[in-house]
């Protein structure tokens, strides 16, 4: 059973930065894709980022230019640095582990992200 376990939540001002990092535990193998999303209550979840094994990236278009995710894919731990964060970066951010296999995904716990103007 795969387990995430994330870190570096907090509060900040705007226009100021945080680092979130996560770590997989349980998997053998690198797991194709990690990420991160976000939840406000009484809204979607959405995705914020996500990083392939191989690199590749994907950044959602209020996270490009101000967030960067990297990930050291032998150990299955991912991070995103997040800069000139704004009020509405305000949310819980979880981070995600897809192998890409028949829907199984995981989660993490979820970290609280406050930015204050």
């Amino acid at each position: 059973q795969v387990q995430l376990v994330e870190s570096g939540g907090g509060q900040v001002q705007a226009g100021g930065s945080l680092r979130l990092s996560c770590s997989a535990s349980g998997s053998a193998r690198p797991i194709t894709v990690m990420g991160w999303f976000r939840e406000v209550p009484g809204k979607e979840r959405e995705k914020v980022a996500a990083i392939t094994k191989d690199g590749k990236t994907y950044y959602a278009n209020f996270a490009r230019g101000r967030f960067t995710i990297s990930r050291d894919g032998t150990n299955n731990a991912v991070v995103l640095q997040m800069s000139n964060l704004e009020p509405e970066d305000t949310s819980i951010y979880y981070c995600n582990a897809d192998p890409l296999i028949g829907g199984l995904v995981w989660w993490g716990q979820g970290t609280q992200v406050t930015v204050s103007s």
